[in-house]
């Protein structure tokens, strides 16, 4: 009962990558690099654990950016030739790589840090993809493109995130997330095609499927966008009977700080429910309390056996010992619920 897990990233240690920032550079190239990026992985593998979580990630520490770490493995792609978009329906500029030709998957994406992964703990573990929605948020429809529409193009990356997602299972990974902040977005886009991608992206797995919904990271035009929603974000509530009805196994969403009506999460019957009780947004670390209070919030609306304590979202651009320390949090908070509703 009210296992833990995290949304997917978390900070990359100063000696892989530029700290504090969502897109960091590396500190080193080559053969050295992918040293360092599994080195980082196996030391979060190991706080994770410390802390008490049950369900183990590998932090993203091989990704410098959350969608792009699975586009650079993604022929028909033209990297050189950036174009400036704005993106989350122009809550920012981003400088994007345009779709210049069919898509295919250059070979495996992931596969050395998930069987790194699997190889270094026996917990479960979870793998986080972008999903369909997100990226074509995040790249542009070139003039080349053979795609009429950001939608052919959402299901032509989900058929390549299926490829991918199909050989993480068989590299031993329980849990495939994909990531679609873009949900919270495009509402009506959302619940009409994106589901539908989302579960093309899903299909054949037997792996427990998931996907992550939040209101983005703690990073500044994030934070700006959310002093705009008001005292009620109810974007959940647009695509959530959407989700319910699909094939999808679990959904994460935000909870702790935030000001989402706790009785949308009921829209959720019959899945699981990664409830986030560790704020991403400010420094302040929870206490046990803090997390269990969220949870008792939390099990009004999703019924015990279905709760999963989760953070927001990722913790990527958060300093390494306040994550450190969100981490025991999350895990010390579960344990306290469990005595107070087990």
């Amino acid at each position: 009962m009210f296992h833990t897990t995290i949304a997917g990233s978390l900070p990359k240690p100063a000696w892989l990558a530029e700290t504090g920032k969502l897109w960091p550079k590396w500190q080193a190239e080559g053969d050295a690099l992918a040293r360092a990026k599994a080195d980082a992985t196996l030391l979060w593998i190991k706080l994770q654990e410390d802390a008490g979580l049950d369900v183990i990630g590998d932090g993203e520490q091989s990704r410098q950016h959350f969608v792009h770490g699975f586009l650079e493995q993604v022929e028909g792609i033209d990297f050189a030739n950036k174009v400036e978009i704005g993106i989350r329906n122009d809550r920012y500029k981003a400088w994007v790589p345009q779709v210049v030709a069919p898509l295919r998957l250059k070979g495996r994406v992931h596969a050395t840090e998930a069987r790194l992964l699997r190889a270094h703990t026996s917990k479960k573990i979870k793998f986080t993809l972008p999903g369909p929605m997100t990226i074509v948020d995040t790249v542009a429809n070139g003039d080349a493109s053979p795609y009429a529409d950001r939608v052919a193009m959402a299901f032509a990356f989900a058929e390549l995130l299926n490829q991918e997602a199909l050989a993480l299972q068989a590299d031993g990974v329980d849990i495939i997330q994909f990531d679609e902040p873009a949900f919270n977005v495009y509402l009506a886009e959302a619940a009409d095609w994106g589901v539908k991608a989302l579960e093309r992206a899903a299909q054949g797995l037997t792996a427990t499927t998931a996907v992550h919904i939040c209101y983005g990271y703690g990073i500044e035009a994030n934070l700006a966008w959310k002093k705009t929603l008001g005292d009620q974000w109810r974007q959940y509530e647009a695509v959530f009977p959407a989700l319910a009805a699909s094939t999808i196994d679990q959904v994460s969403l935000e909870c702790i700080h935030s000001q989402v009506p706790p009785e949308l999460m009921a829209l959720l019957a019959g899945k699981d429910v990664m409830v986030g009780v560790i704020d991403v947004a400010s420094d302040q670390v929870e206490t046990p309390e803090d997390v269990a209070d969220t949870i008792g919030r939390a099990l009004q609306f999703v019924p015990k056996h279905r709760l999963i304590a989760c953070t927001n979202c990722g913790l990527a651009p958060m300093q390494r010992a306040v994550a450190e320390a969100k981490l025991r949090a999350l895990a010390d908070g579960a344990a306290l619920a469990r005595q107070r509703f087990g």
